[in-house]
């Protein structure tokens, strides 16, 4: 199986500025081509008898060669690759559109989720040194698995550049059988059927007041000027730095189950309907269950164990794990679940974790 690598880049001025160049001809390609396929499509609406084929990626690549490169000098200073994977990037980004499975895609804007691919020659050199094609040896502040890959993604966020790639890497064998459930909440992260609770960090509500000042503080600095600049990369890394505390927390919640557990059953939780309702939208946001579920499917490949997920429909929270007796409703403010029929009474999140782990046999 395929898993990926991310780690920072300690950098010079001069890399700084190549790897920023990079990230602006990989934005400008995804920009013109964008504006061409809208044209296009715009313009086989108004005339449905003469429509004009949709450009593939090899086309896109072609008319950029001939019309945009040859009158910007400044795309032979960068990797060739990195305009044309853009180019690939836009192909599928309509394709998920065409299927309705996502939305238009939007033009890239300067500064937000800066990015760029090169393939080529990279060539990991030691411990904490990779080659990439024209930027050439960058550095790493710690050591790199020492694999063979054919390609990398350099991003920038706030102030720091991170470089990733896949590589190859068996898949381990199962050695637990035991099964958990796990029901995800706003009040603690996770309640495993084994009783134990894993409370959630909770970065954003602890960082809320600070973020809000600052934004607060950057309100009326002219916008494009030094001190507008300085305060954005400020903000840029406190956003950071909570989503680091995030993914700290759902790193080792996963790796805790995806190891020590055979099969793991959790619910399909309809996120965006729970982020609809504006009194836990935050809460919901703060906890991270997609990242959550994204970790745990590729951490159980790792692992060689298995996840289980259950339809949203099944009422886990309303039946009594004891019994079985189902109850007509149970509102979020019941937080202990007691039954009529055999008089249990425990934590509902408890109770709907052990219904989860009874669902596999």
């Amino acid at each position: 199986m395929l898993l990926g690598f991310k780690t920072e880049l300690k950098l010079n001025a001069r890399q700084r500025v190549l790897l920023a160049k990079h990230c602006g001809v990989a934005r400008h390609a995804w920009n013109w081509g964008l504006w061409l396929t809208k044209n296009i499509l715009d313009r086989n609406k108004s005339h449905p008898e003469e429509k004009l084929k949709f450009p593939t990626a090899i086309d896109l690549h072609k008319l950029l060669v001939s019309l945009v490169k040859s009158q910007n000098s400044w795309y032979y200073e960068c990797s060739k690759s990195t305009p044309q994977i853009a180019l690939i990037a836009l192909r599928e980004a309509w394709k998920r559109c065409f299927k309705k499975t996502a939305g238009v895609p939007r033009f890239k804007k300067k500064g937000r989720r800066d990015s760029f691919t090169l393939e080529g020659t990279v060539k990991i050199l030691g411990n904490n040194k990779i080659q990439v094609p024209v930027i050439g040896i960058l550095k790493t502040y710690e050591r790199l698995p020492q694999v063979l890959t054919k390609s990398c993604t350099i991003s920038r966020i706030a102030d720091r550049w991170f470089i990733s790639f896949q590589f190859e890497i068996e898949q381990q064998a199962a050695h637990n059988t035991s099964i958990v459930g796990v029901d995800l909440g706003v009040k603690s992260l996770a309640t495993l059927s084994t009783g134990k609770v894993i409370l959630g960090a909770k970065s954003y509500k602890q960082y809320a007041a600070k973020l809000s000042r600052m934004q607060w503080i950057n309100r009326h600095k002219v916008i494009g000027s030094n001190n507008w600049k300085q305060a954005q990369k400020q903000i840029a890394r406190l956003h950071k730095q909570i989503a680091n505390i995030r993914k700290d927390t759902l790193h080792k919640l996963t790796t805790l189950l995806a190891k020590n557990h055979g099969v793991i059953v959790i619910e399909d939780l309809n996120v965006s309907g729970m982020m609809a309702n504006h009194k836990l939208a935050a809460s919901v946001a703060d906890m991270g269950f997609f990242e959550l579920r994204r970790q745990l499917t590729y951490k159980c490949k790792l692992y060689g164990s298995k996840l289980v997920v259950v339809d949203r429909w099944f009422p886990s929270s309303k039946t009594c794990s004891n019994c079985g007796t189902k109850k007509e409703t149970l509102s979020l403010s019941e937080r202990v679940f007691e039954c009529g029929h055999c008089g249990l009474a425990c934590d509902r999140d408890l109770n709907a974790a052990i219904n989860l782990s009874k669902t596999v046999s």
